[in-house]
């Protein structure tokens, strides 16, 4: 069986995530092909992590291929998550795992709507035509915020209370879970924030505006195989566990999908782990390099098993469900944390002894994040405790 220590899977990963210094880019899509997707539950990781692996990107090189070029789309994809994708991937997307999605958003939300009683007749028939009448309305608008859209369509008013009785009962409108599983299934997308691109307060756009004949359609295991594929030529080598988790699918899902692609066993460190079999040649190890990556970037949350990169920082730099803060890196491992203060300072700090080579270059990173930040000043979504720390 062919051995891919740490070393090499760390050399892999300055490379192929575009983190080691020759292989950046100043050209959005390519850093996002590269990560497969990235992450985007907290609108700013979408612009940091492409910083990061920048050159002479700004902010408005990337708004350019989100909103105007619209090379990128922002969906609900694996593990219920945001991600933002290139846009020939995106049928990739929906048909392994939107499209499931979508199907128990509906199954959930038209229960919530019987069990309240707020509908006379057949749910299912009733959804439907909410869902129609909200794509129409957008299509007629072009993009609309949610309030607007629930003018057009009274029924997205229509208010439930998913906890009778309870003691936080408190009945909302539908509006946003017609929007969300709409978005599921692929008819319409998040535009442009109202406000910077640390906003995450949306427009709703029709999916015709970034793909005018709408998501092509793809055989579910076709497009599971190429996901993964796509997955392990960015992320390989890396147990089966590692895929389970990243995809969010059962273990049965995932054999399924892999029986689909060509695969190579390989021992990591003691474990068993798959590599793509077009994929076994060794990559030259990178120059030593820095980069300061922001909460819950595609790299850090690329694998459930971390300690070949992590080591033991993980109280220091995850919250208690698993999402990674800021992290600064150097040579292909996690040492230290990082944040922005209110008045726009880059701090880190350090939990390993790097050397002087390290804290140079590092300084050097966080420089060039400050500038990238100008006058925006984001919170991440989930505070962990050292960047909590950085900034008391």
């Amino acid at each position: 069986m062919r051995s891919m220590d740490a070393a090499e899977r760390r050399a892999r990963l300055g490379t192929r995530h575009r983190l080691a210094t020759p292989t950046r880019s100043d050209v959005v899509d390519e850093i996002a092909r590269s990560l497969v997707v990235l992450h985007a539950t907290d609108p700013a990781t979408v612009y940091l992590s492409v910083a990061a692996r920048g050159i002479a990107i700004e902010p408005g090189h990337i708004e350019k291929a989100l909103y105007d070029d619209r090379t990128l789309l922002r969906m609900l994809a694996m593990r219920r998550t945001m991600f933002v994708a290139p846009v020939d991937l995106v049928p990739v997307l929906q048909a392994s795992t939107a499209d499931a999605l979508a199907h128990k958003q509906r199954r959930t939300y038209s229960r919530y709507i019987e069990q309240a009683g707020v509908v006379d007749g057949n749910i299912t028939k009733w959804w439907n035509e909410v869902e129609a009448a909200t794509h129409a309305a957008l299509l007629a608008r072009g993009s609309a915020t949610g309030a607007q859209l629930s003018k057009d369509v009274p029924r997205l008013r229509t208010q439930v209370d998913i906890a009778p009785g309870k003691p936080y009962s408190k009945p909302t409108n539908i509006t946003t879970w017609v929007l969300v599983t709409l978005g599921c299934e692929g008819r319409i997308v998040r535009g442009r924030p109202n406000g910077s691109w640390g906003s995450s307060q949306y427009t709703w756009a029709p999916i015709e505006s970034w793909l005018p004949d709408g998501i092509a359609a793809m055989p579910v295991d076709t497009a599971r195989a190429e996901l993964v594929r796509k997955w392990l030529r960015a992320f390989g080598p890396a147990p089966v566990s590692d895929i389970k988790w990243w995809t969010g699918w059962t273990l049965g899902e995932v054999r399924k999908a892999l029986a689909h692609v060509d695969t190579v066993e390989v021992d990591l460190d003691g474990e068993t782990g798959l590599v793509l079999a077009d994929d076994l040649d060794p990559t030259p190890p990178p120059e030593p390099w820095a980069a300061l990556l922001p909460a819950l970037d595609p790299t850090p949350m690329g694998w459930q098993s971390r300690d070949w990169y992590l080591g033991p920082h993980q109280p220091a730099l995850f919250d208690r469900n698993g999402n990674v803060g800021p992290t600064v890196w150097w040579d292909g491992r996690i040492i230290g944390g990082w944040a922005q203060r209110s008045d726009g300072e880059i701090v880190w700090r350090l939990l390993e002894d790097a050397g002087s080579d390290a804290e140079q270059a590092i300084a050097a990173e966080a420089e060039r994040l400050r500038a990238f930040y100008g006058d925006i000043r984001p919170i991440p979504r989930f505070r962990t405790p050292l960047e909590r720390e950085l900034t008391a």
